[in-house]
């Protein structure tokens, strides 16, 4: 055992060197250097020794003989659960019984984590060119409310650099504050946070909401209510603006897996719906198959919007999805990648905050068809790279294209 461990043991547990109790080890004699620290320790019961009643301080201990009294030192309160030395003898104190990662809670009840997104969004095509940087900051504030509830918070900060504001467009939001738990069998979100609805292909943004989510088996129900998109949250289009999209509305999945396949039907109805493509009330519907190979998927989904202002432009209000993914980059693996593909043809009301990078927004009542193909890869740990390509055209008379090269790097902390 080493001098320092030894001593800096007794003293987290208030000893001094010429204050300590009787000693019963016979291989540390009363003149030792360590007698009165080891004394002090072994009447806390933080150090036995061995069963010949020797300390054997010269000899070398093994990782489990530290575990142990790191452990009998976390009970008796000389160290606490944020020491270095719980961090590193971590797995052995698991083997032993100790919960390191619900001490470490106690010990600090919220946690910072963060990323860093740099990204580059090129569009070009019969709707004009046009080219845009963003630095997306976000900050992740996570509290432990009890053993059920935590409440989350995220403040994020963009700058966007699009060749004629060359210092930046700074905006800096408190974008999400919500808790989320169980009551019950039931899991519960509620406050400010981002949602995804139907793969994203009807709705990727934040909303003010409650959200209840109840499992039975490989059998899932979940329901929503809220606002989307106005005053206080709105979506980013894709020329790096703000834009409102909706105000109340309701939203209701229902879905399962059966072995590998995922089955997945959702209803959403909108009030207000204000897009340059559509305006009024929206009510759509989707129903979805996912099938996993090991590593890869192949997805598909149909689409149903009820629409007026669609109704009243002729527009279209059905359409699908085809999805195929391989592999993907894990951030905490570096060197892994992934492959993905997508085809698009939906109907005007059939979406309303598209989670994709492309140029959607710029089509008309008619919606819009195209493909997407793309990758991403680990670069080092936490740091992922990806590009997406798309080529979009409208599904109606016209032939025009908009297609964007998106590049990104995010980094996560």
């Amino acid at each position: 055992m080493k001098k320092s461990l030894v001593f800096a043991m007794a003293m987290a547990l208030g000893v001094s060197a010429t204050a300590f109790a009787a000693n019963p080890f016979s291989d540390v004699p009363a003149g030792s250097w360590a007698y009165g620290a080891v004394a002090k320790l072994a009447a806390a019961g933080i150090v036995d020794g061995y069963p010949d009643g020797t300390f054997k301080g010269e000899r070398t201990m093994t990782r489990y003989e530290m575990a142990q009294i790191v452990a009998k030192a976390l009970a008796k309160g000389a160290i606490g659960a944020d020491d270095r030395l719980v961090s590193e003898f971590a797995d052995e104190l698991d083997n032993l019984g100790v919960r390191v990662a619900k001490l470490e809670r106690n010990a600090d009840n919220v946690k910072i984590t963060g990323n860093v997104r740099l990204s580059n969004v090129h569009t070009t095509g019969d709707y004009g060119k046009s080219d845009a940087t963003k630095l997306r900051t976000r900050l992740f504030f996570t509290g432990d409310v009890n053993d059920n509830w935590n409440y989350v918070a995220m403040i994020e900060n963009n700058q966007v650099f699009d060749g004629q504001n060359e210092s930046g467009n700074d905006d800096t939001d408190f974008q999400r504050a919500y808790l989320t738990g169980n009551i019950g069998v039931v899991n519960v979100t509620a406050g400010r946070y981002d949602t995804y609805y139907s793969d994203g292909n009807v709705y990727d943004d934040r909303v003010d909401a409650v959200n209840a989510k109840v499992k039975f088996g490989q059998t899932y129900l979940a329901a929503t209510y809220g606002k989307m998109g106005n005053a206080s949250t709105y979506s980013w289009s894709t020329d790096g603006t703000k834009q409102g999209v909706g105000d109340k509305f309701v939203q209701a999945t229902l879905g399962g897996d059966i072995g590998k396949l995922n089955l997945e039907a959702a209803y959403l109805k909108a009030d207000d719906i204000n897009t340059t493509w559509m305006t009024g009330d929206d009510k759509i519907w989707t129903a979805a198959a996912n099938y996993n190979f090991g590593d890869a998927s192949l997805g598909a989904m149909y689409l149903k919007g009820d629409n007026d202002s669609v109704d009243k432009a002729n527009g279209d209000d059905d359409g699908y999805v085809i999805s195929l993914n391989y592999k993907g980059a894990e951030a905490a693996k570096p060197g892994t990648w992934g492959l993905f593909a997508k085809y698009y043809d939906q109907g005007g009301a059939t979406y309303i905050a598209h989670t994709m990078d492309g140029a959607y927004d710029v089509f008309d009542a008619n919606g819009f068809k195209g493909y997407q193909v793309g990758g991403n890869l680990t670069l080092a740990k936490n740091m992922v790279a990806q590009v997406e390509y798309y080529d979009l055209k409208s599904k109606g008379d016209s032939d025009n294209h908009a297609r964007t090269l998106w590049s990104q790097m995010v980094v996560t902390f």
